[in-house]
């Protein structure tokens, strides 16, 4: 169980970190007092583009955790090797990605490329804000799931169902503080390097989870 555990924060802290982060949340608000929503409106919207973008990952995640699991009960490296390994090597990627200041992370919403296609009706904004984050799934999560794949299904349903309520729960608790004011606190250093925070967290992980696989 201590590797559920262990598995659960991981998820968890991922998932938090990827909530938070301003891309994901702000420019909602920003939108929904754009076109002068009501607040629940604006929280709807947020909870169809959370579940867009969740299910998008959940699909392909699932994937890569059965594909781990089943190479798992034949390579024992790739658990105790291999998944480290892939946690510390896409930390790294994002700290150098970071470094050189290019935004090439999955792909957020943006308020501005929405104006410029003069979206009028509510429907095709929100089909827009759906699609664009069903077509980004997170890459952070996506390689957990390889490393929680050494616990076959339970290790896929712990990520899949953190994932899935954290993101949606912290998306919807940000942009109704938003629309209540918190979006005039500073968040400049989170949203310019979130690849900086997202890659402490990976080779984080990638090191307990190697040093906890070695006892």
């Amino acid at each position: 169980m201590e590797s559920a555990y262990q598995i659960l924060i991981g998820s968890f802290a991922l998932s938090l970190l990827h909530a938070a982060i301003p891309n994901h949340w702000l420019p909602l608000v920003s939108i929904g007092k754009a076109e002068k929503w009501e607040r629940k409106e604006t929280l709807s919207v947020t909870a169809i583009t959370a579940v867009a973008h969740t299910l998008s990952t959940l699909i392909i995640g699932i994937v890569v955790g059965v594909l781990g699991y089943q190479l798992s009960t034949t390579y024992s490296f790739i658990t105790k090797t291999a998944a480290p390994i892939i946690l510390i090597t896409l930390g790294m990627i994002y700290l150098f990605v970071d470094y050189r200041a290019k935004r090439n992370h999955h792909l957020h919403i943006d308020e501005k490329v929405l104006a410029k296609k003069n979206l009028k009706s509510k429907t095709a904004i929100v089909t827009s804000l759906a699609v664009a984050m069903f077509f980004s799934p997170c890459l952070e999560i996506e390689a957990y799931y390889f490393t929680a794949s050494k616990l076959g299904w339970t290790g896929i349903t712990i990520v899949s169902v953190i994932y899935f309520t954290i993101t949606l729960l912290g998306m919807l608790l940000l942009v109704y503080f938003g629309l209540r004011g918190i979006e005039k606190f500073k968040f400049h250093f989170m949203e310019h390097h979130e690849k900086l925070l997202s890659g402490i967290v990976l080779i984080l992980l990638g090191i307990i989870t190697f040093f906890i696989e070695g006892f």
